[in-house]
């Protein structure tokens, strides 16, 4: 990897570079945090994009002008943030005027604004992040509402299409094999239990009763920043896998990450649960501002939402797993089996709260 003083060089005054140092705790791209000395901004975001992930990096970026253009003249023409602070981070030209800057080693590098005074969780605090989370989430699919659907490109083809996932967790097995161990003979089962409802979002939006809409596809708590001195959401971030897709995606997503107070990285998945009081509290927020193009149907298939959410990347740590940790970034062999377990135990605790979860649904229409 190019050295990172020259990276960042591409996109700053190398004399205005203090500092640079690893930044947030994503999955699949390296990010740095660049401060500046004495200027307009102190801070930008560098990244280094997952190629491997990532195939056509070139189609982020569109989508990032896309949306940043569209959200920032709502936000200057009627925004529904009112008075409330609300940003979207900006796309930092390189010193050659593009978008991005590719290293000697075919490396694709970006630079985008940073939020200032404002920093984000991977758990969420108390009940009123809960629902400021929530609400961030609202805004966002507010705020894109009225752009069609079309005019963004699928950066990750059949992300979040869980019928595929388990196709290729089949293909990886016959291929493959599974490694034998309790906890990975565990997950085997708990996959062949639930492959049954896989396709239920899918089915939805093929019957007409679900349809596409611009979606950030990866919501979790971590990428919603908070104002450090209000403890207001102020912003989204983590905009790689904004896409058309069924905004149950998001909605599940939020959940899934939000309501388990240990959070997908503990090492004590047996005492993984889903928090109903957290998920009160998050779609108190979301509805808030996201009622007005909510749907019948669309609070019919929230349930389904966390429940599949929640299953889904469990299946997918579980199949990154079985082919050697390919797709996710790792910290030793087991990373993926563990968080596949903890992602499981919590499926499992949503669907022994089904009527609850249905009943806070209901309360919210």
């Amino acid at each position: 990897m190019e050295d990172i003083f020259c990276v960042a060089e591409q996109f700053a005054p190398i004399d205005r570079i203090r500092d640079i140092r690893g930044f947030g705790s994503g999955n699949i791209n390296s990010t740095f945090l660049v401060t500046l000395g004495p200027g307009d901004e102190r801070h930008f975001v560098l990244q280094r994009i997952n190629t491997q992930v990532f195939r056509q990096p070139e189609l982020i970026m569109r989508n990032m002008r896309t949306i940043s253009e569209h959200v920032n003249r709502r936000l200057r023409d009627h925004s529904p943030a009112g008075e409330r602070r609300w940003e979207m981070p900006r796309i930092l030209p390189a010193k050659d005027g593009r978008d991005h800057w590719t290293g000697p080693d075919g490396s694709f590098w970006r630079a985008i604004s940073y939020i200032e005074n404002a920093g984000s969780f991977d758990i969420v605090k108390d009940i009123e992040h809960a629902k400021e989370a929530g609400f961030a989430l609202g805004m966002f699919h507010s705020l894109m509402s009225d752009l069609p659907p079309e005019s963004l490109s699928d950066t990750l083809e059949g992300f979040h299409i869980t019928p595929l996932y388990l196709s290729h967790y089949n293909e990886v097995t016959a291929k493959h094999g599974v490694r034998r161990s309790p906890e990975a003979d565990l997950c085997v089962k708990f996959i062949n239990e639930r492959s049954v409802f896989a396709s239920v979002l899918e089915d939805a939006k093929a019957a007409g009763r679900l349809f596409l809409r611009p979606i950030h596809g990866d919501p979790k708590i971590n990428n919603i920043m908070m104002d450090t001195a209000t403890g207001r959401a102020v912003g989204m971030i983590d905009l790689d896998t904004v896409k058309p897709g069924l905004v149950h995606y998001d909605i599940g997503d939020c959940l899934r990450s939000g309501c388990n107070p240990l959070g997908e990285e503990t090492g004590q998945w047996e005492r993984v649960c889903f928090d109903t009081d957290i998920c009160r509290a998050v779609l108190a927020g979301y509805i808030s501002t996201a009622r007005g193009f909510l749907t019948g149907n669309d609070y019919d298939h929230m349930y389904d939402a966390v429940r599949l959410i929640a299953f889904e990347l469990g299946l997918r740590f579980f199949t990154d797993y079985l082919e050697g940790n390919v797709y996710f970034r790792v910290r030793h062999e087991r990373h993926n089996l563990e968080r596949a377990l903890v992602q499981f135990r919590l499926t499992e605790s949503i669907e022994s709260r089904e009527a609850t979860i249905r009943a806070i649904i209901e309360e919210m229409r």
